[in-house]
């Protein structure tokens, strides 16, 4: 008995944001001072550096919850599979519902919840909660899944990540440029298949690591006064996820008695295009081996960092044919892999049923 996926759906949102949008940006520093460069320099070294050209803003009239639920009706319509079959909805997410312009997290009832009252679930049987990991929660929701599928305590579940960081970062930051929303649902079964997930790490590096991703004030404490926002230490979470991600990916394959000559794809959770070529190159570096073209593809470019959402979505579009120039057949070996507040990384490899 393996645990597959058995369907997925994705929503992008239709607000499109290009990098121009921040020309007219009050962008400030940590000490509350106008940065010394042009918003055009800023804007420019940013896309060097993390290859965003624009990302996706969910509309003012949703909210997490709700694209998350629009998520989730694409795997069932897409799939067929009978939506009361459900032993349970993991939803995965980190700040809740925000409605457009109050900053204010909204977190009960679970999104699981609300998401499986939107879906008109009548079963009491299928247990909806949440689940909040940092970015890489939907993939700690997929081993949570298994787990339960393993143990015998579930026969299929859905998954869904979702979160619309746009809503709580500071304008007044530059890494706001960073940050996008999105969701992404998959439900995963038990099957009687040599395919299905084949081994599965995580790690959590709290001690020394976990005040690398934190809610702050604004840059500019007059406009905002009480307000929270997400905040990054930049440079530190780019050399810690260097030095550690690659070693989990390479953990999860050894344990699956997999080469890492035999991966098909490599979908890596997309903060920054930069440090996740980076991360390949040093997953590859450990064999003394060439990164394959199209192993890992990305979808940063256009989409930012929808958190939660970015590693299901990107699978998502490559098994409906949705991603030019990437596809996945029966037999393929796909190591799925995130890093993010917590710090947090986890990963699994996958053979396509």
């Amino acid at each position: 008995m393996r645990t597959i996926i058995s369907a997925t759906g994705s929503y992008i949102p239709p607000v499109i944001v290009p990098n121009a949008a921040f020309l007219n940006h009050d962008f400030r520093g940590p000490d509350g001072a106008a940065l010394n460069k042009t918003n055009a320099e800023i804007v420019a070294q940013f896309e060097a550096i993390t290859s965003i050209q624009e990302r996706r803003y969910a509309p003012n009239d949703k909210v997490t919850s709700d694209i998350a639920y629009e998520a989730a009706l694409e795997a069932f319509t897409s799939s067929g599979i009978d939506r009361e079959s459900l032993d349970a909805i993991i939803c995965a997410h980190n700040f809740g519902d925000v409605r457009a312009g109050t900053r204010q997290p909204d977190m009960v009832p679970a999104l699981a919840a609300r998401v499986k009252a939107k879906l008109q679930i009548r079963n009491p049987s299928t247990v909806a909660y949440d689940l909040v990991f940092g970015c890489p929660g939907w993939i700690q929701g997929v081993i949570t899944a298994e787990s339960m599928i393993r143990a015998g305590n579930a026969k299929r579940v859905m998954i869904i990540g979702a979160d619309t960081l746009s809503r709580i970062a500071d304008p007044h930051d530059r890494d706001s440029m960073i940050y996008a929303d999105g969701a992404a649902a998959t439900i995963v079964e038990g099957a009687e298949t040599e395919g299905g997930i084949l081994a599965h790490a995580a790690r959590s590096d709290t001690l020394d690591h976990s005040g690398m991703l934190f809610m702050g004030p604004s840059y500019n404490e007059e406009v905002f006064l009480e307000a929270l926002f997400l905040k990054m230490e930049g440079r530190k979470l780019y050399k810690y996820a260097l030095q550690t991600v690659a070693l989990a990916m390479r953990q999860c394959l050894e344990t699956a008695k997999i080469p890492l000559s035999a991966v098909s794809k490599i979908l890596l959770h997309q903060a920054n295009g930069k440090m996740d070529e980076a991360i390949c190159d040093a997953l590859y570096t450990q064999e003394s081996a060439q990164v394959p073209d199209g192993v890992m593809p990305l979808t940063i470019s256009w989409l930012g960092n929808s958190s939660v959402a970015t590693v299901p979505t990107l699978y998502d579009l490559i098994v409906k044919g949705r991603l030019p120039g990437h596809e996945l057949r029966t037999g393929d070996i796909v190591l799925f892999a995130s890093v993010g507040a917590g710090m947090h990384i986890n990963a699994f490899v996958y053979r396509m049923p």
